[in-house]
C-alpha cells in the first residue's frame, strides 16, 4: 500500500472532498477506504422497493451561506431548486386555529420556526393578528426576537407568548430529541429559540439551497471519480490499521503521507478512555397508495407521539410518481453501541468534552493524522460545514 500518498477513512462529505481535492489538486494518488457498501456518508440516497427516492439515513437539505462550498459542490451536480418548510403537528387546542389548517382528526398546523402566520394559526386569525402587531411594535428593528427577549418584556401578553412557544415547539420535541427532562435542558439553549417576525415561512434563510437533482450518491460518485483516487468499499478501515509510537501503519507498513479521519474517535483508540456518548435514530418507513401524505417535507410532531417528526420525501426530491408516496417516522433515544446502531448526535456537555480532549490528545501525537468531521470531532456540523471544513483542511496539506 505504499503506492498511495494519501489514506481517508470515510466517504461521506469530509472523505470525499477531501480525496478529491488531493487527487486534483495536489497530485496524490489517495486510497479512500470506506465501511458501508456504499459512498455518500449518511447523505446517501436510493430508490426503495416501491421506486420512491429515498434518503436512507434521514433527511438531508443541502444550505449555505458559503459560496465556495456551493460553488466547489456545483461542479459534482446540478440543483433543484428547493426551499425547505416544516410544520408542527399538534393536538388542536385552541377552536380559533386558522380553519385551513385543521384537520379531521382535532390536529392543527403552524410553521416553524414560530411566525406571524404561526401566531394565527395558534391563536385564531383576529387575536394573533393583534399579537403579531403588538411583536411588531415591541421590536421594530428585529427580524426575530429570542424566547428570552420575549420572556423579560414587561408586558404579560408578550411574555406568554415565549411560554407557548416554549411549551408547543421547543420543549417536548427537545425532550423526545435528546432524552433529557425540562429541567436538564440547558437554559442557554431555551433562551435562543427564535420567533420570526415575518411570515417568512422557510426553515432556512440561507442564500443557496437546493437538493441535488439527481441525487447525493451521484454527486458523490462524481466527485470520487477521478483516476488518481482509489475507493475500497465495505472494508472496515481500522482493522487495516495500527496506530502506535507515534507512527501509522496500514497493512503492517509505515504509512507518512496524510491520514484523514471521518470515524469515531473513540473507536479509533479502542475506546480506551470510554465511549463517547451519542445520540441515534430508528427509522420507520412506510410505502403509501396514494400521491401525497403531508403538506410539505417534514412536519414535527412537537408535543406529542413517540417519534419526532414524519419526513415524506418527493416534497424533497421533486420526484413525480403518480399514486405511491414513502413517508419515515423518525425516532430518537440512546446509542448503544450495539451493532447496527449509528451514531448521529453528539452530546455536547462540558464532561463528554473532556472525554473527547483525551482522544484528541491522543490524535495528536500523530504528525499526519487529521481527524475531521462529525464524528472524528464530536461535534455537530451541517453538511455545508463539513465540506468548508474538509476545503479549509485541504489548502493546508496542499
Amino acid at each position: 500500500m505504499t503506492n498511495f500518498d494519501a489514506l481517508i477513512v470515510g466517504a461521506g462529505y469530509a472523505g470525499a472532498v477531501s480525496a478529491r481535492r488531493l487527487a486534483e489538486d495536489g497530485n496524490k494518488k489517495v486510497l479512500v477506504l470506506e465501511r458501508r457498501d456504499h459512498v455518500g456518508g449518511n447523505a446517501y440516497d436510493g430508490l426503495d422497493g416501491a421506486g420512491v427516492l429515498i434518503h436512507q439515513y434521514g433527511p438531508h437539505i443541502f444550505h449555505t451561506n458559503d459560496r465556495r462550498v456551493f460553488d466547489y459542490l456545483s461542479r459534482f451536480t446540478q440543483w433543484r431548486r428547493y426551499q425547505h418548510r416544516v410544520i408542527a403537528n399538534l393536538p388542536r387546542d385552541n377552536p380559533e386555529a386558522v380553519p385551513a389548517h385543521k384537520t379531521t382528526d382535532g390536529r392543527f398546523f403552524f410553521p416553524v420556526p414560530f411566525n406571524l402566520d404561526s401566531m394565527k394559526n395558534a391563536f385564531g386569525v383576529k387575536e394573533g393578528e393583534r399579537l403579531g402587531q403588538k411583536l411588531l411594535d415591541a421590536y421594530p428593528a428585529q427580524s426575530q426576537v429570542t424566547i428570552l427577549e420575549l420572556r423579560q418584556n414587561p408586558d404579560p401578553e408578550i411574555s406568554a407568548i415565549a411560554d407557548y412557544v416554549y411549551e408547543h415547539v421547543f420543549v417536548h420535541y427537545t425532550m423526545k430529541q435528546w432524552g433529557q427532562r425540562p429541567e436538564d435542558i440547558d437554559p442557554a439553549t431555551t433562551a435562543r429559540v427564535p420567533v420570526r417576525l415575518s411570515t417568512d415561512g422557510r426553515y432556512f434563510q440561507d442564500a443557496y439551497q437546493g437538493m441535488p437533482l439527481e441525487g447525493y450518491t451521484l454527486m458523490f460518485e462524481r466527485m470520487l471519480d477521478h483516476p488518481s483516487i482509489t475507493v475500497e468499499m465495505g472494508v472496515d478501515a481500522l482493522k487495516r490499521l495500527e496506530l502506535a509510537d507515534g507512527v501509522i501503519r496500514l497493512d503492517g507498513e509505515a504509512f507518512h503521507g496524510p491520514v484523514i479521519y471521518t470515524g469515531q474517535a473513540d473507536e479509533l483508540f479502542s475506546f480506551q478512555f470510554g465511549p463517547l456518548p451519542y445520540r441515534t435514530l430508528d427509522f420507520q418507513y412506510e410505502t403509501l397508495p396514494q400521491d401525497c401524505f403531508q403538506a410539505c417535507g417534514t412536519v414535527n410532531y412537537t408535543v406529542d407521539g413517540d417519534f419526532t417528526r414524519i419526513t415524506e420525501f418527493k416534497h424533497l426530491t421533486g420526484q413525480v410518481k403518480p399514486g405511491v408516496t414513502t413517508i419515515m417516522r423518525e425516532y430518537s433515544r440512546a446509542y448503544t453501541g450495539e451493532d447496527g446502531e449509528i451514531p448521529y448526535y453528539a452530546i455536547i456537555n462540558p464532561e463528554n468534552n473532556a472525554l473527547y480532549a483525551k482522544y484528541k490528545a491522543e490524535a495528536d501525537k500523530y504528525p499526519n493524522l487529521r481527524l475531521l468531521g462529525r464524528l472524528a470531532e464530536y461535534k455537530y456540523y451541517n453538511m455545508d460545514a463539513i465540506a468548508a471544513r474538509a476545503l479549509a483542511l485541504t489548502d493546508k496539506l496542499l
